[in-house]
């Protein structure tokens, strides 16, 4: 069947709209926390989160939870006891999307160095700049 180009175009705004919005989820610092919590391949309840993720609220991981659950990024998973127990755990597309993210990790690693120089520079010459123009 010949493709449609509008179909096609389409096709190509709704792609580029999903890379959009999935680099949105990912610039959210807790998003990256939250997966890299859960890449160890283990169930984790919410508590053991709240404490994996240093810093993050409890209304903020549960919002991030269920953004990773909508797009299909970790399983929730509630076990019939009193109280009740919850546990989540990534899903394969999820590991994927963790793998994704440690290579900006490991970038970061790599250039540290080079980005805290050129920060410093950059900090200097803005200061002379500002001192300059007293």
């Amino acid at each position: 069947m010949p493709e449609n180009k509008e179909n096609s175009s389409e096709d190509t705004a709704r792609q580029e709209a999903m890379v959009h919005e999935m680099l949105g989820h990912l610039a959210d610092k807790w998003t990256l926390m939250v997966l890299d919590a859960l890449a160890m391949g283990k169930n984790l309840r919410f508590s053991r989160l709240m404490e994996d993720v240093p810093g993050i609220s409890q209304k903020m991981l549960t919002k991030t939870l269920r953004q990773l659950e909508r797009d299909g990024l970790l399983t929730r998973t509630v076990y019939p006891v009193v109280p009740p127990r919850v546990e989540y755990r990534l899903t394969p597309l999820g590991e994927s999307l963790g793998e994704a993210a440690c290579a900006v990790w490991t970038w970061v690693e790599a250039h540290a160095n080079e980005v805290e120089h050129c920060r410093k520079g950059y900090d200097r010459a803005e200061l002379r700049r500002a001192q300059g123009s007293m």
